[in-house]
């Protein structure tokens, strides 16, 4: 089933649906429950659901909730041979609206995670990134398995505690590839004087912002400023390419970064919620 995002995303609102799930879906390792009115995708023991605005207000959301809830005897798709796919344990509600907060409410699910958007606005002249002595700066070589390799060694070191980021495959991040809005310009390698990939900053540009989408800095470099040379270096690719903002995802309960964003300017622009099945 394809998901047409724009059927179910009021101007204003975020996007239903991550980056993660609609890979997932294409490569159909996702459960996907209804039809044009509404949604309910299940990945990984997680759920998604979205309404579309016409059909809100009329208990599908409920009805989709239901649904997901009752999986664990079906096919899962693109399963083979068929498996069970297993009812979810946890949901998004992007941006948090009031209508999932009560859906969340009416069956028992309790808010256990908040993930922020902040915004900047984008600088009028490029920064300089100031890269250290004994490093260099490139662009990723898209489809080139060393450089794929490489990041996938560096993210998974940068992000071994994180739920989502840190599970990222080959695959994955080929699919990211092939979306119209990625490019290997915008994805930014930070090298030692080894050679060795020390850090990256990956920037996805899409409806006139600029995401800074994945900064990662290996774990036994971190402390030492490399981040902020890819934040600048971040910058620097997105002045003048008329943007309306800069973006970024943090935990809600990541202080030390967000008081280092907000120094950067950065303001909560909106926040996605993870519910938990009691």
């Amino acid at each position: 089933m394809t998901i047409a995002l724009d059927a179910f995303t009021a101007a204003g609102e975020p996007r239903p649906f991550s980056d993660q799930t609609l890979v997932d879906v294409r490569a159909g390792r996702a459960t996907v429950i209804g039809d044009e009115r509404g949604v309910a995708v299940v990945r990984d023991g997680e759920l998604e659901v979205a309404v579309a605005l016409e059909a809100r207000g009329r208990g599908l959301g409920t009805a989709l909730v239901t649904q997901a809830l009752a999986l664990g005897g079906g096919a899962a798709a693109g399963s083979a041979p068929p498996r069970p796919a297993p009812a979810p344990r946890l949901a998004w509600a992007h941006g948090d609206h009031p209508a999932a907060r009560a859906l969340a409410a009416r069956f028992g699910w309790s808010a256990v995670r908040t993930l922020l958007q902040l915004r900047a606005p984008i600088p009028t002249a490029a920064p300089d990134p100031a890269v250290p002595d004994g490093f260099s700066l490139a662009a990723f070589r898209a489809g080139d398995p060393e450089d794929e390799a490489a990041w996938l060694e560096l993210n998974a070191a940068a992000f071994a505690h994180h739920p989502e980021q840190g599970r990222m495959t080959l695959e994955d991040l080929r699919a990211r590839e092939a979306d119209p809005w990625f490019s290997g310009d915008d994805l930014l390698l930070l090298r030692d004087a080894s050679g060795r990939l020390a850090a990256s900053c990956w920037l996805k540009v899409e409806d006139g912002t600029g995401e800074f989408y994945a900064v990662a800095v290996r774990p036994d470099l971190q402390g030492r400023g490399l981040g902020g040379v890819l934040m600048r270096s971040g910058w620097g690719r997105l002045v003048g390419r008329g943007l309306t903002a800069a973006a970024l995802y943090v935990e809600g309960d990541n202080e030390p970064a967000l008081a280092l964003y907000r120094r950067s300017g950065f303001t909560q622009h909106a926040i996605d919620v993870q519910y938990a099945a009691p």
